[in-house]
């Protein structure tokens, strides 16, 4: 641990630690399903300094044990205030199993990636705890979990639709999204006296009431979904649901959601604007120690050495991807931070003791959205589309990538820094975008050769995902056409700078809409690239995703047409074999897997050497 630190730099994990602080008791105990890592990027070490600035005593218990005597459960006792559970940055069954169902073999956010520090349905299992040993004390839940199954939505583990998260928890309030402002806001309400059970106008919460105790509606508009039973017997009715909740989560004055389950209601109410830039930076400025707490003794954990020299510029994105969650979770407007706030954080890791000189990414979400929005933030009030790049760029979106620009150029002209690098994906659509403003296009052009020339660590990131425009259309990405405009550039640059940088292409097998004919033509397509594909996946319904609803419910929940999808194991491992066309093991019956689809002309190109 960094010398300067010691155990009452962070929240207390023990009772001995809080007795350091001299504190007999804490107002919040945070219990989550990650190792505790002090840092901006993990959500349990947010909420906590959030909290503390709030000047409430606050205790933080990692990982805890739910299979012994439960201790971990009972060390801090009785808090003042509330209990909150976070399961982690990622969803436990994400986190737990492969596309296949198959136990991962480590675990990024534990402590020498160990597997068996979390239960599945983490959050569900906690809370059950808490509820059994503390029935009277209110339970809030947050984080990526709670966020992405705050409705009815389908659970690909148990092939099933799965009510409101709120009914196996049992807890008080679900806050879903980043949940600095409405935590904020629920401390504030209960300090004036509220329970939190009471709490029933707090944005970016939801909460499960009595069908006949339905809060009056504070917000602008109200919309109802179909109930979970309606949906249980109707997929098209589920898929009809998921419109509403995707438009509602991208609106900037969303309506309140209610969804009738069992014999109760559930309310969503709509989200809170999007941070300003000094909400933003004020949670960034907390006083993170940015370690891991001394408890861990130096061991390996993968997801902070990954983030250990990065720097994150921004939150949210507005590409829609049809198979990601970060518009469920943070929403498609973005909200960036200062200048000045990066450039402090940055400060602080070229201070750190093994620091060598090197950022490794100035990213978020997406590498270059920092400090976008809409030109005329009244047209983006009426805006209900989940993402402003596809089909096409919105006129009204501000591409301008001349403050990332200068943040990249700031950084490097810090006196310890040689160079920074950009780990996040890049949306290169937006480098090829060329609109109306002429200093806009200029930008774009500039960044495009900075990236490639300065700030490449040996290979570029893109997403192109896939080949066929018929899946891309399914999945809201741009034309494989111009990954091949963007590969000619990035060649070009690299020519011209003598330098010998490689494009690495991230793409999904057994999406909806694809088919192995699909999946064949992309094999073809990649080897005349000259690609032998690394970074591939199969495609993982992830709760609250319109791929998930597609892939369950077999209908497009926006033009509610059917939609083909591979669900089997052989399936989906047709699909997945056309990736690795290059295994001379798969040769054969990739051979005689194109003869039954009476392409021919693939093999030729895949095998030119066979007759």
């Amino acid at each position: 641990m960094d010398s300067k630190y010691n155990l009452t730099h962070f929240l207390p994990t023990t009772k001995k630690e809080m007795e350091l602080r001299g504190w007999d008791r804490v107002d919040v105990v945070l219990f989550s399903g990650d190792a505790y890592i002090d840092h901006p990027s993990f959500g349990t070490a947010v909420i906590g300094r959030i909290l503390e600035r709030l000047g409430l005593q606050v205790a933080v218990v990692p990982q805890p044990n739910w299979r012994d005597d439960l201790r971990d459960f009972k060390k801090f006792g009785v808090p003042r205030m509330f209990f909150a559970i976070t399961a982690g940055v990622m969803d436990s069954m994400i986190n737990h199993y492969t596309a296949n169902k198959r136990l991962r073999s480590n675990d990024a956010y534990t402590p020498e990636g160990r597997t068996d520090m979390r239960p599945d349905r983490a959050l569900t299992v906690y809370s059950n705890i808490l509820k059994e040993l503390y029935p009277d004390i209110p339970l809030i839940i947050g984080g990526v979990e709670a966020s992405l199954r705050r409705v009815s939505h389908y659970d690909y583990w148990s092939d099933s639709l799965h009510k409101t998260i709120l009914t196996d928890t049992k807890a008080d309030l679900l806050v879903y999204g980043m949940g600095e402002l409405p935590i904020t806001q629920i401390v504030r309400e209960m300090q004036n006296g509220k329970a939190a059970a009471e709490i029933w106008d707090m944005p970016q919460t939801a909460f499960l009431t009595r069908k006949d105790n339905v809060p009056e509606n504070l917000f602008k508009d109200e919309v109802r979904l179909f109930s979970h039973e309606e949906c249980l017997e109707d997929k098209l009715k589920q898929a009809k649901n998921f419109r509403v909740v995707e438009e509602q989560s991208n609106l900037l004055h969303a309506s309140r959601i209610l969804q009738d389950v069992d014999n109760k209601t559930l309310v969503v109410n709509p989200p809170f604007p999007p941070m300003t830039e000094e909400e933003i930076d004020a949670s960034f400025d907390l006083p993170y120690t940015r370690l891991p707490h001394p408890k861990y003794k130096n061991k390996q954990i993968a997801a902070y050495e990954m983030i250990k020299f990065s720097v994150n510029l921004h939150r949210g994105c507005f590409g829609g991807c049809a198979f990601c969650t970060i518009s469920a979770h943070q929403g498609k407007f973005i909200a960036s931070r200062s200048k000045k706030s990066i450039l402090e954080e940055v400060k602080k890791i070229t201070g750190m003791p093994d620091f060598k000189g090197y950022i490794s990414d100035l990213g978020g979400p997406s590498a270059n959205m920092y400090k976008m929005q809409g030109r005329d933030l009244s047209v983006c009030e009426k805006c209900k589309r989940p993402s402003c790049i596809y089909p096409g760029i919105c006129p009204n979106l501000n591409t301008n990538h001349a403050p990332l620009l200068d943040i990249y150029r700031s950084v490097d002209n810090l006196p310890k820094v040689k160079k920074s690098f950009i780990g996040s994906g890049v949306r290169y659509d937006m480098l090829l975008h060329r609109g109306k403003d002429e200093t806009v296009n200029k930008a774009a052009g500039e960044y495009t050769k900075e990236l490639i020339a300065n700030h490449v660590s040996g290979r570029l990131k893109v997403a192109p995902e896939h080949t066929s425009n018929r899946t891309l259309d399914v999945m809201r990405k741009p034309s494989f056409g111009q990954f091949y405009q963007f590969k000619n550039i990035f060649d070009a640059e690299n020519k011209k700078n003598n330098l010998n940088q490689q494009l690495i292409p991230y793409f999904i097998s057994s999406h909806p809409g694809c088919t192995e004919e699909d999946m064949a033509e992309l094999a073809a397509i990649t080897k005349n690239l000259n690609f032998k594909l690394e970074q591939v996946q199969d495609f993982t319904p992830s709760p609250m995703t319109l791929a998930t609803e597609i892939y369950y419910t077999g209908y497009h929940p926006y033009s509610l047409e059917k939609v083909y999808t591979a669900k089997t194991p052989s399936q989906k491992e047709s699909q997945r074999q056309f990736f690795f066309w290059y295994d001379k093991n798969n040769k054969k019956r990739l051979i005689a897997e194109l003869k039954r689809l009476n392409r021919t002309d693939l093999i030729e190109k895949l095998y030119p050497t066979v007759k």
